[in-house]
C-alpha cells in the first residue's frame, strides 16, 4: 500500500514521490507541523494552499488532549481536523526528551509527568503504536530514546541499543495495513554508532527510516556530517526522513545528503515572532525601519501576507493584532513550500548544486562542498 519511487538523482539530492493510500507525496518536501490536530494559526485550507502535502501531529500531546479514544471517536485525526492528506504522527520520543526533568526511561517505558497536570504518563512501544493506530495517521513512527547532544559514549551506546529493542517492539505491535511504520536511526554523532543501527534496522520490514536523534544542540555543521553518514547506509528504495529539521540551509544541506522528508515549527513559530524567511534572509518585522515600508515581504510570493506592505504586518505585531501572527505564518510556509518545489525542479534538472549555492548566497552562507 505504500512505495516510494526515486525519479531522478542530482549531487546527491534525489527527487520522489512517496505513495500513500490518501494520496501522493512528492520529495524533497517539507511537512507542516500540526502538533495538536491544528497549525497553529491557520485552517486547513490554508495550510493545503502552501503546498503541502502531509502533515504532522504528535502522539503525546494528542494523548494528553484531547485523548486518542475521543480522536477515534470523533472519526480520527484526518476527519477531525479536515485534512484529507496524508498525515504522519510523531511516536512521542521526543516530547519524552524535551521533558527530561519529568521523566524516567526503562527498558520497559518512558514514564513522566504531564506538562499540563502533572498526572504520571507511561509510554511504551506498543502504547505509543496503540494512539497512533487510534488517531489513524498514514505514518507512525517507532518509539525511540532520544538523548541530549554532546553525550558521553556509554550514553549514546545506551539509547542506541534500546532504541532498536523498541523499534522491534513497536513493528511486532502494529497490524494496521493501512498504516506505515518509519524506524529511527539513533546513534550521537558518532559514524560507527548511526552505521551499526542503521544497517540494523535497514533488515526489518519498515516502510521507511528517519535520521532522529539531531538538532538537539549539535552545530549545522555536526548534524549535516552525521546525516552523510548515515543516510549511505539506508535502503535507497525507502523514503528518508529527518526529524525535526530546520531552517531552509539545513534543508538545502541535507536534501544534498540524501533526505527526502522534513518537518520542522520553525516555519510557524518564527511566524508568530514577527520573523518572515526571503531568499535575502530573515526579515525582523518589528522593527522600525519597516515602518512606512509599502513593499510586500517578497515580489510574486503568493502567500496571504504578501497581499500587504511590510509597513502593515509590522502594524499588525504591534497593535498585538491576531492577524500578524497568521500572516506571517502562512508566508513562512509558503516559502518553505515554493524553496521544496524548485527544489524538485532543480534535482530534476541537474542542477541542484547550482540552485542550492545560489540559495546560501541569498542567505548570508558559504556555497555548500560538493558531496559525495
Amino acid at each position: 500500500m505504500f512505495r516510494f519511487d526515486l525519479q531522478h538523482e542530482s549531487n546527491g539530492a534525489r527527487r520522489g514521490v512517496f505513495r500513500t493510500p490518501r494520496g501522493d507525496v512528492q520529495t524533497p518536501g517539507f511537512m507542516p507541523v500540526g502538533t495538536v490536530g491544528t497549525v497553529k494559526g491557520l485552517t486547513i485550507d490554508q495550510v493545503a494552499a502552501t503546498g503541502a502535502d502531509m502533515i504532522l501531529g504528535n502522539t503525546y500531546h494528542l494523548r494528553l488532549r484531547p485523548g486518542h479514544e475521543t480522536v477515534a471517536r470523533l472519526g480520527g485525526l484526518h476527519k477531525m481536523c479536515g485534512w484529507d492528506g496524508p498525515i504522519l504522527t510523531d511516536s512521542g520520543g521526543f516530547q519524552v526528551f524535551s521533558l527530561g526533568a519529568l521523566n524516567k526511561v526503562t527498558e520497559q517505558a518512558a514514564t513522566f509527568r504531564s506538562h499540563l497536570d502533572g498526572s504520571k504518563i507511561e509510554l511504551t512501544p506498543e502504547h505509543s503504536i496503540e494512539i497512533q493506530q487510534a488517531l489513524g495517521s498514514d505514518v507512525a513512527m517507532v518509539l525511540d530514546h532520544v538523548i541530549a547532544l554532546p553525550a558521553e559514549q556509554a550514553v549514546v551506546e545506551d539509547a542506541l541499543a534500546r532504541s532498536i529493542r523498541w523499534a522491534k517492539r513497536c513493528r511486532d505491535a502494529a497490524d494496521r495495513p493501512e498504516q506505515a511504520l518509519f524506524a529511527i536511526v539513533q546513534g550521537g554523532l558518532d559514524p560507527e554508532l548511526r552505521r551499526q543501527c542503521a544497517t540494523e534496522l535497514a533488515t526489518m520490514p519498515f516502510e521507511g527510516f528517519a535520521v532522529g536523534g539531531l538538532s538537539v544542540g549539535e552545530a549545522p555543521e555536526e548534524m549535516y556530517a552525521t546525516t552523510a553518514v548515515t543516510t549511505v547506509h539506508l535502503p535507497v528504495d525507502k523514503p528518508r526522513y529527518l526529524m525535526g529539521v530546520g531552517t531552509p540551509r539545513d534543508l538545502l544541506e541535507n536534501i544534498a545528503r540524501g533526505i527526502d522528508l522534513f518537518d520542522c515549527v520553525m516555519p510557524t513559530r518564527n511566524g508568530r515572532n514577527a520573523l518572515a524567511f526571503t531568499d535575502d534572509g530573515p526579515i525582523k518585522l518589528r522593527n522600525a525601519v519597516h515602518r512606512e515600508d509599502t513593499r510586500p515581504i517578497m515580489e510574486d510570493c503568493p502567500c496571504l501576507a504578501c497581499r500587504h506592505s511590510r509597513g502593515y504586518l509590522r502594524h499588525l505585531f504591534n497593535a498585538n493584532e491576531m492577524l500578524g501572527p497568521i500572516l506571517l505564518s502562512h508566508h513562512n510556509l509558503t516559502y518553505y513550500g515554493n524553496l521544496m518545489r524548485q527544489t524538485r525542479q532543480a534535482i530534476e534538472e541537474d542542477r541542484f548544486h547550482a540552485f542550492a549555492a545560489g540559495k546560501l548566497r541569498g542567505w548570508g552562507y558559504e556555497p555548500m562542498d560538493a558531496v559525495a
